[in-house]
C-alpha cells in the first residue's frame, strides 16, 4: 500500500504545496480541488488557460476525424493523461491509444506504450511546451507520432513528426495546411478548412 502524502494547503491562497522533491503523476488523481486538464512536467503543476475559440474547434474537429477514421483496434482520446514516468503526466489535446489499454471505466490515466499519436494544439500560454518540451517527453517515451498544430489566419496548419527508433527523437514528416493526408499510424484524411464548418 502506498504511503498517503501529506498536499498541506497553503492557509492564504489554499493551494497545495509542493512535497520535498516535487509531485509525481499518482498525485494528480489524489490533490483536492484541481483546475480541469492539469498536467504533471519534471514534477511541477501545470495549469492550462481558458481555451480560446479556434482551439477548441480545432480539437473537436480532430477529435472527431479521427475517431471516424481510427481502425476498430484504437480508441480516441480527448484531454486525456498519459504517464510518462513518475514526474511527468502530460495530457495530450488529443490521441489515439490501442483499444483495451485503459484501466476501465474508471481510469485516468494510459501508458505511452499503448499510445500510437498525440496531439497538441498550441495556445498562446503552451508554446514552449508544445513545440519543445512534451515533443520530446514524448518522443523519448516511445510515443511514435506526434502533430502539433498551429493557428495561420484562423485555420489550423499541422506540423507531423515520426519518431526515429534509433535517435528516440521526432522527424518531421511534414507541414499540412486545409487537407491532412497521411498514411501512418492509419490511414487519414481531413479537411482542415472545416474547423468552424457545421456538421449538416
Amino acid at each position: 500500500m502506498r504511503a498517503t502524502r501529506d498536499f498541506g494547503l497553503d492557509d492564504d491562497h489554499e493551494w497545495p504545496r509542493p512535497p520535498e522533491g516535487g509531485w509525481v503523476a499518482d498525485d494528480l488523481d489524489e490533490l483536492p480541488n484541481l483546475p480541469r486538464r492539469t498536467e504533471l512536467l519534471d514534477g511541477s503543476l501545470v495549469f492550462a488557460s481558458p481555451q480560446t475559440r479556434f482551439h477548441a474547434r480545432t480539437v473537436s474537429l480532430l477529435d472527431r476525424a479521427l475517431y471516424e477514421q481510427a481502425p476498430e483496434e484504437c480508441v480516441v482520446y480527448c484531454s486525456f493523461t498519459v504517464t510518462l514516468d513518475r514526474r511527468n503526466r502530460p495530457e495530450p489535446d488529443v490521441l489515439v491509444a490501442r483499444a483495451g489499454a485503459d484501466e476501465g471505466p474508471k481510469g485516468t490515466r494510459l501508458l505511452p506504450q499503448d499510445v500510437f499519436l498525440a496531439v497538441e494544439v498550441v495556445s498562446e500560454d503552451s508554446e514552449e511546451r508544445d513545440r519543445e518540451v512534451k515533443p520530446r517527453k514524448y518522443a523519448k517515451a516511445g510515443i511514435p507520432h506526434y502533430w502539433r498544430v498551429e493557428a495561420n489566419e484562423g485555420l489550423p496548419v499541422v506540423h507531423v513528426y515520426e519518431r526515429d527508433p534509433a535517435t528516440q527523437a521526432y522527424g518531421p514528416v511534414g507541414i499540412f495546411r486545409d487537407r491532412l493526408e497521411l498514411t501512418v499510424p492509419f490511414p487519414v484524411d481531413i479537411d482542415l478548412t472545416a474547423v468552424d464548418r457545421r456538421r449538416s
